[in-house]
Order: structure tokens, then C-alpha cells, then sequence
């Protein structure tokens, strides 16, 4: 009778795996539900942060930008733009456009107010606070 299984010890195997992997799903949630506050940066949020989120949302940044590694790759990603090349440079590059750099794709002119757009830096900002574990890797290209 070696090799083969009665239906009562499939059933121990089938209600031992459940039992053990539904064990394995409560400690993974436990230590998720722990971590994620000490990673999420939401201590940092301020109204001039949301606002920011807002100016992002409506002019549809990620429908080219990655913002950490999630969106579109048309664009350069944004996640940690505000530690490459700091807040003066985004508020110069994007009053810039269309004109830019020749020969390269042009971000649209949005002709964002100065409030806008220090709210949009602000967001990028805290983006580039989160603790995210080096990924998408700080690079340029």
C-alpha cells in the first residue's frame, strides 16, 4: 500500500495545507499592517502636499510619468526627480516648456500658477520621501 493515499490522509493533507497557509496569510497581514507606517511617509502630509497630488491627477502627469515605477513610460520617471535635481530646476523645466530641449519629446505647457506649481514640487517632494527600498533605482535616461 505504499504510494498510495486514502481519502483520509488527502483530507489531513488538504485541511493541513489550508490551516497552515491561512496561518502564513494572518503572520504575512500582521507584519505588513506593522511595517508599511514606519515606510509610508504619511506623517508628512500637508495640505500643500495634497494639493500638489491634486495638480498631478488633473493634468494627468502619469499618462507619460512613472511616479515610483507605476504609470506611463513615455516619460522620465518622477519619483525621485525633487533629490536629481531639486525644486528650482522642476519649477524652471516646467514654465519651460514647449520649448525645451530641441529634439526631444515636449511636455505640454500647462501654464500652471505659482501656487500650482509649488504645490506640484511639494508633492514630488514627499514622493521621493517615501521609503520605497531604492526602487525604481535613482537614475537618469
Amino acid at each position: 500500500m505504499s504510494g498510495i493515499f486514502t481519502k483520509s490522509m488527502a483530507r489531513n493533507i488538504f485541511y493541513g495545507g489550508t490551516v497552515f497557509f491561512f496561518l502564513l496569510l494572518l503572520a504575512l497581514t500582521f507584519d505588513t499592517n506593522k511595517t508599511l507606517p514606519k515606510l509610508d511617509n504619511s506623517g508628512n502630509l500637508t495640505p500643500q502636499v495634497i494639493a500638489g497630488k491634486k495638480v498631478w491627477e488633473t493634468r494627468n502627469c502619469i499618462g507619460c510619468h512613472t511616479l515610483l515605477g507605476e504609470g506611463a513610460y513615455f516619460a522620465p520617471e518622477l519619483g525621485n526627480v525633487y533629490k536629481r535635481r531639486g525644486p528650482e530646476f522642476i519649477k524652471a523645466w516646467i514654465q519651460s516648456q514647449p520649448t525645451g530641449a530641441p529634439g526631444r519629446r515636449q511636455m505640454p505647457q500647462f501654464n500652471l500658477t505659482n501656487e500650482e506649481l509649488d504645490n506640484l514640487v511639494e508633492f514630488l517632494k514627499y514622493s521621493s520621501e517615501i521609503n520605497t527600498a531604492n526602487w525604481p533605482p535613482n537614475i537618469e535616461g
